[in-house]
């Protein structure tokens, strides 16, 4: 099984911009699909973005859309979320997670530690 390991979090202003990056190994990353998910305290774990290496199809949940890019880079092994115009309901522990597609988005069959994302207004 992968393991997964996100970095680049922090605290950041309202409107400001972060890049998170999830190191993967154990496996070959180009043969997996790959995600990102949040999680605010009391609420539930949201999907966020998703990538299929295979066929280098994305999907966006709404809540992100036009603001978060997921990308890879098959020779570091890592997937990265570009997240723009931060908000401060975006505060949570982001996720990294592997799985298939397109069932990662929904079920994934690892997960990262999570990395946490403040946005102070």
């Amino acid at each position: 099984q992968e393991q997964l390991v996100e970095s680049g979090g922090g605290l950041v202003q309202a409107g400001g911009s972060l890049r998170l990056s999830c190191a993967a190994s154990g496996r070959t990353f180009s043969l997996i699909a790959m995600g990102w998910f949040r999680q605010a305290p009391g609420k539930e774990r949201e999907f966020l973005a998703a990538i299929n290496w295979s066929g280098g199809v994305t999907r966006y949940a709404d809540s992100v859309k036009g603001r978060c890019t997921i990308s890879g880079d098959n020779a570091k092994n890592t997937v990265y979320l570009q997240m723009n115009n931060l908000k401060p309901e975006d505060t949570a522990v982001y996720y990294c997670a592997a799985g298939v597609w397109p069932r990662v988005t929904t079920t994934p069959t690892n997960w990262g530690q999570g990395t946490q994302v403040t946005v102070s207004s």
